[in-house]
């Protein structure tokens, strides 16, 4: 008997597959083909296979718990979130005003431009 795997998606709905969502569905087939290719190198390089599985399999599980845990924690987008925010300074430093100076005098570019007393 085949069993049936059964994909949830509403519209405007994210993908959700054994309770993992979106983009760690691709992380997970990732990191498993990962796996099978670590598993490769490690029997054709004459390991034997039970000690490769010994490897393999506790890996495997690691890796489903692992980003089944991020896909509950952080959710379809905030790991990607949470990665842009790494990247955000601390603090932005100005040694000058003249850049203030600048956006203000451009303020009163656009406002007097736009104003209904130019048109007259």
């Amino acid at each position: 008997m085949a069993t049936v795997y059964e994909i949830n998606k509403g519209i405007n709905r994210s993908i959700v597959f054994k309770g993992i969502k979106a983009q760690y569905i691709i992380y997970l087939a990732a990191g498993l083909v990962g796996l099978l290719i670590v598993f490769a190198i490690l029997y054709v390089i004459g390991i034997n296979m039970y000690v490769c599985l010994g490897i393999i399999l506790p890996s495997g599980g690691g890796l489903f718990m692992t980003v089944q845990n991020y896909s509950k924690k952080y959710g379809e987008h905030g790991l990607l979130k949470k990665a842009a925010g790494r990247k955000l300074p601390l603090c932005i430093q100005s040694r000058s005003r003249k850049v203030f100076i600048q956006l203000q005098q451009d303020h009163e570019k656009e406002t007097s431009i736009g104003s209904p007393a130019s048109h007259l």
